[in-house]
């Protein structure tokens, strides 16, 4: 039996969506042929389904009957416990569905109300079909459910076990044809011969060069850094070869008939770079690089543009975003070079990572544990704000040691090279080709190099005490011009309004 206080609503549980076309009656449109059912909705149950048809007769007494408005279906709920069977609910249905075809009311046993107590429904399609049910399985019987629910009728058991055996042979099938080809490749290569090829009416092996096989040893950059340390030779070699790779992405270029665009990374850390077994650096993740405008380009070269400013100004990891980009005044109208200046800034923050490994650097100790750029300052998870308040109002940048001044044959040339790399000024930095002869000029001193007349290559014989906290006047190679001023309005990320801290720099 139910009662007031039942948490079981027979409404919402046993019809569906009776609830939902009840609550619009009038979005349907009636069938013109009704079915008229028996209505009747026992004391202390939760919900009515009146609203799904025409009440007939005023007889307060039980049971009524109802014209259905919205279908041809009726329906009938009866709760059978030991003693006896009692009515719950009879009325119309939302909606012809699958049982109502039946012409006489057979029950299905749906859920367990109370552990002594079973639901049974019926749906049927004939006038006064639903007054009484044809028969009620006995309590007990195998048809009634267990405590944990509605058992699935023995057409849907079938079907998904059929459903459920037709995706097991698929597997089995696709998991053959794996192992099938593996053994085909490996019994190819024990033969000595090569992998099989479609047969594309082409002979690719004249066209492609050989690749050997590719192979990882030490990982990326931040790994190696965190397990290594380096003589001034090695640093200097990934140095290197990390300015030449930069240098490269960025160059615009034709060679033997085919171009190459100018690419801005956007997204260069110490976890995006590679470490090949020589030694030298490899640039990886290009997930976010982007063609540039060219100067070159032939012309039916049409790259994909960037949609809109914020597309852009996209960036990778936070900790190596150059200061234009942390307070979003990236020189928009010429977006291409300022990317590549963007790129500058987090090439000097892997080099100074690089250098802060090299053994030769700190003669009189060990280098300490590798630490990412500003992860002295500001920890491992430094957030926007963070970096915006380090980077771009107090332009702070990574410690620069007083021994690397007094090493190599140029001892100002480190700190020049990174000052010069992320200088707040985006104009002011060098590009990448000249980070490249500025290291090759480092890693080899007595070969010539296209440095301009007046650039310091003798090292003094007194080493100061501690680095001058700004370059000595000199001609710098590839240094850019310089407007006459430059004025920049900067703005604090996690503020709305923005921060005047606008900076005036001459030549």
């Amino acid at each position: 039996m139910l009662s007031s206080s039942s948490c079981y609503h027979p409404s919402a549980g046993m019809l569906g969506s009776l609830g939902l076309w009840a609550l619009f009656p009038t979005a349907v449109q009636a069938p013109p042929n009704r079915r008229t059912c028996v209505f009747f909705e026992a004391p202390g149950v939760q919900g009515s389904t009146k609203t799904l048809g025409e009440l007939l007769g005023a007889g307060p007494g039980p049971p009524r009957v109802i014209r259905c408005l919205y279908s041809h279906c009726c329906f009938g709920i009866w709760n059978l416990t030991q003693d006896r069977a009692q009515v719950e609910m009879q009325g119309c249905r939302d909606s012809d569905e699958p049982g109502c075809e039946s012409l006489h009311c057979d029950p299905s046993p749906r859920a367990h109300p109370s552990p002594d107590s079973t639901l049974f429904t019926c749906s049927c399609g004939t006038d006064f079909c639903n007054a009484n049910y044809s028969h009620l399985p006995p309590p007990g019987s195998p048809r009634t459910p267990d405590s944990q629910g509605p058992q699935a009728a023995p057409g849907e058991s079938i079907w998904m076990a059929v459903v459920l055996l037709g995706l097991l042979l698929l597997l089995l099938l696709l998991l053959g044809s794996i192992i099938l080809a593996l053994l085909q490749r490996k019994a190819y290569r024990v033969r000595g011969g090569t992998d099989p090829e479609p047969d594309s009416g082409r002979d690719w092996s004249e066209e492609l060069p050989e690749l050997p096989e590719l192979c990882f040893s030490q990982g990326s950059l931040c790994h190696y850094l965190t397990q290594h340390t380096s003589d001034w030779g090695s640093s200097l070699r990934m140095a290197l070869s990390l300015a030449q790779g930069l240098a490269f992405l960025h160059e615009e270029r034709w060679q033997d008939g085919q171009y190459k665009p100018g690419i801005a990374h956007r997204d260069l850390s110490s976890q995006n770079v590679l470490i090949r077994e020589d030694g030298s650096c490899a640039i990886g993740d290009l997930g976010l690089a982007l063609v540039l405008p060219g100067l070159i380009q032939p012309p039916a070269w049409t790259p994909t543009q960037p949609r809109g400013p914020a597309a852009i100004m996209e960036a990778g990891t936070q900790r190596y975003m150059a200061p234009e980009l942390l307070d979003k005044t990236l020189d928009l109208q010429d977006w291409g070079t300022a990317l590549r200046r963007a790129d500058v800034y987090s090439l000097a923050l892997l080099l100074w990572e690089i250098l802060s490994r090299c053994l030769d650097l700190r003669p009189d100790s060990r280098p300490p544990p590798f630490q990412l750029a500003y992860e002295a300052e500001l920890g491992s998870t430094p957030t926007t704000c963070e970096l915006w308040a380090l980077a771009v109002e107090e332009r702070r940048r990574p410690y620069i040691p007083s021994t690397w001044c007094c090493f190599a044959t140029d001892p100002s040339g480190l700190r020049e090279l990174l000052e010069d790399c992320w200088d707040a000024d985006p104009e002011a930095r060098l590009t990448a080709e000249c980070v490249q002869q500025r290291l090759a000029a480092l890693a080899y001193p007595q070969e010539p190099h296209p440095f301009p007349e007046g650039y310091p290559h003798s090292c003094p014989h007194l080493c100061p005490e501690d680095c001058p906290s700004t370059p000595t006047p000199a001609i710098l190679p590839c240094r850019p011009q310089l407007s006459a001023s430059h004025f920049s309005v900067q703005e604090c990320p996690c503020s709305r309004n923005p921060q005047p801290a606008g900076t005036i720099s001459h030549v």
